[in-house]
């Protein structure tokens, strides 16, 4: 295996890391209204916050895939990321507008003085969880369908490209999918009560991401949908999309907490294993002309070898941090754990 293939997986293994740790996120923020205990007014509140609070320990810190990440794409594919992200610049906006609105008012909501100003932060949180969701959806509805790529290797979106059929197919569908994920997230880190709230929605969210899901399938199925290099292994990821959502809404219905947030980590990181595996050796795909290939996109070999380097202690740190973080806040919210918003 060539040392910009070993690049170009740990490009995908990054950004399928913040699809799994960043989507629970994305998750909980969005269905934090409807994430409530079931005991009454005053336990209302104390459940909805106890959502916020089964994802706390982990705030933030998952936003450190997303910047290694970028990371990785400035310093490995210079040439891509100089492409991608002057062409996506909107969508690229509006992720990091609900990034920091949400992380705001996530932070923020325990601030407020009344009814009236935690709704407002209420909706903020909504919408910082809801819009980043929305638009990671979009940017790989735009990947896998190709993007209109000129002759000098620029390409610029409008709103044909973005809200065509396929495209707000994918988008909706990973909205769904994240707040499915952030639902078995709560239920697997929160008290009975609230557990079998999320629990209930989750499974909701998981046939309802299948049900939006089958639009991009039956798109790319007569012609107008996915554009892939490699037909076979993207029609197996696709097999294993549709058997993780299967089993996340299985599991969420018996009550299996471990394992259907298992199935909606698996269904959160096949769409990145779809784009990369079902496109290489391209890494971008035109509707309207040649794509990007691994070879025109990567650094040289010197600059590769010198960032290998950095590489063998950074990733290392990464999943150490994690394991640790993980295990050193394990078990549900209320019991062992302070109250963070």
């Amino acid at each position: 295996m060539s040392l910009e293939t070993l690049w170009l997986g740990l490009l995908g293994l990054l950004l399928a890391g913040y699809f799994v740790l960043g989507g629970y996120d994305y998750g909980v923020q969005m269905l934090h209204p409807f994430l409530r205990a079931p005991d009454g007014e005053k336990a209302e509140r104390t459940g909805r916050n106890a959502a916020l609070d089964a994802m706390a320990p982990f705030f933030l810190g998952n936003e450190v895939w997303l910047v290694a990440f970028a990371g990785v794409l400035f310093g490995a594919f210079p040439h891509l990321e100089g492409t991608l992200l002057s062409g996506l610049y909107p969508l690229i906006v509006a992720i990091l507008v609900g990034l920091v609105l949400g992380n705001a008012a996530v932070q923020l909501r325990g601030r407020a003085h009344s009814d009236r100003g935690r709704r407002w932060w209420d909706a903020l949180i909504v919408f910082g969880g809801t819009l980043p969701a929305l638009c990671w959806g979009l940017v790989l509805g735009l990947l896998l369908h190709g993007v209109p790529r000129r002759a000098d290797g620029s390409f610029h979106i409008g709103a044909g490209e973005v809200f065509s059929p396929f495209v707000l197919g994918c988008g909706v569908t990973t909205a769904l999918l994240f707040a499915a994920h952030g639902a078995a997230f709560v239920a697997l880190r929160s008290a009975p009560g609230l557990a079998a709230t999320a629990r209930r929605l989750g499974a909701a969210l998981v046939r309802a991401a299948g049900a939006v899901g089958l639009l991009p399938l039956l798109l790319t199925f007569f012609g107008a949908g996915a554009s892939m290099t490699n037909r076979a292994t993207s029609a197996v990821i696709a097999a294993l999309f549709a058997a993780a959502l299967a089993g996340a809404w299985w599991y969420l219905t018996q009550g299996h907490h471990v394992r259907a947030f298992a199935a909606t980590c698996c269904a959160a990181l096949l769409p990145v294993l779809l784009v990369g595996a079902g496109h290489y050796p391209y890494l971008l795909i035109s509707s309207a002309g040649a794509g990007l290939t691994i070879d025109q996109a990567v650094t040289d070999s010197a600059t590769l070898k010198i960032l290998s380097v950095f590489g063998v202690a950074v990733v290392p740190t990464i999943l150490a941090y994690q394991a640790w973080s993980w295990w050193a806040f394990r078990g549900r919210t209320g019991r062992r754990h302070p109250s963070y918003f």
